[in-house]
């Protein structure tokens, strides 16, 4: 059961074993398949996949533990490293000061810029402090983050479709900021004035769903017939993936538990998708501790995570719910990961020499 870029440990070794119990491990045909009926089935798991870590949170994890490992403690973060509370916790009690701006970093020290991205402003300030910046930005942010800069060049304005305040769509934003419209998703989309319609493009926050997303573009396109798409797809696969592991069996399950920080937009994401597919309920937890009892019924429980949630606190939400009669684990997988990111070279490992 180990997904891309991530280390399988002893978390996601007690997940392989539970399935394995189960002796029913299988793939969605398609999403939205029909997989099971709610109604009168015995207590059991459907174990949504992929689920968890992606590449770019594997990565931006790893970056803080070989910083900390190679410089020593204290190493800087500005903001989370990722939207999980258990992540941060166990990094900070590695060491890791978690700042909210650069200025708080003492001058001369470490400071590791998150998954979600900086404005080019931060490197500025970063520099005018002596600081060794370390940059944990996902490959994926940092491709829109291009794709803003040569649509500025080329002197298109850029609507960013994103959630206003996340850092991600913070940073995007600031990459062409004289240039650039933050457009909310989660509203219908008002008047939107342009200097000039025909020289203006779309981009995305990279863990939007792509209902929300193409709902706000047809709304833009009604008022900008010439809005110009990216020049590639922004959406993160890890935050589609887990969307449509969702999707594929939130009609079958009587709750949906959905294990991420209430912080992270793509775990709670998952959530409000499986409540528009089907779910008869569902719940964004951090871990068993969020479990209301009252919430099971003895039917099925789907369990998804988001792309910062650690595989110890899955397995920790299915042997709670294994100790309490749902010991039947259905894994159900839409899509297997591949995708590895490569660290940054002053934090690789040096490659052997042969004799």
């Amino acid at each position: 059961m180990t997904r891309a870029g991530t280390v399988r440990g002893a978390a996601e070794d007690r997940l392989v074993a539970a399935v394995r119990h189960a002796g029913r491990p299988i793939s969605a045909p398609s999403v939205g398949g029909k997989l099971m009926s709610k109604t009168g089935n015995a207590a059991r798991v459907l174990l949504a996949a992929p689920r968890g870590y992606c590449a770019g949170v594997q990565r931006a994890v790893t970056i803080v533990e070989r910083a900390l490992a190679m410089y020593g403690a204290p190493v800087y973060v500005r903001r989370h490293i990722v939207h999980n509370v258990h992540v941060v916790d166990r990094l900070r009690q590695l060491g890791a000061v978690f700042v909210e701006e650069t200025t708080e970093v003492p001058t001369g020290a470490v400071l590791i810029f998150s998954a979600h991205g900086v404005a080019p402003r931060e490197y500025e300030q970063a520099a005018q402090r002596q600081l060794r910046v370390i940059d944990a930005t996902c490959p994926l942010v940092s491709k829109v983050h291009r794709e803003a800069s040569r649509l500025a060049d080329a002197g298109y304005e850029i609507l960013m479709i994103g959630q206003p305040g996340h850092d991600e769509t913070i940073g995007t934003a600031g990459v062409a900021s004289e240039s650039t419209q933050v457009i909310d998703p989660s509203v219908p989309v008002g008047t939107v004035t342009v200097g000039n319609p025909s020289r203006v493009a779309w981009l995305s926050q990279t863990t939007l769903s792509v209902d929300e997303t193409e709902a706000a573009v047809r709304q833009l396109r009604d008022r900008l017939p010439m809005l110009v798409d990216p020049p590639s797809d922004d959406l993160c696969y890890a935050a589609q993936n887990r969307q449509n592991a969702v999707k594929a069996i939130a009609r079958q399950t009587d709750v949906m538990l959905v294990v991420g920080s209430a912080h992270s937009h793509n775990s709670a994401m998952l959530a409000r998708v499986a409540r528009e597919h089907g779910a008869g309920a569902a719940y964004l937890i951090d871990g068993p501790e969020d479990i209301d009892p009252q919430w099971l019924t003895g039917g099925t429980v789907g369990v998804a995570a988001g792309a910062s949630a650690p595989a110890d606190r899955v397995s920790a939400v299915v042997e709670w719910l294994a100790a309490r009669g749902y010991r039947d684990v259905v894994e159900v997988e839409v899509a297997a990961e591949r995708q590895q990111f490569a660290l940054p070279a002053e934090l690789r490992e040096p490659t052997p020499q042969r004799p």
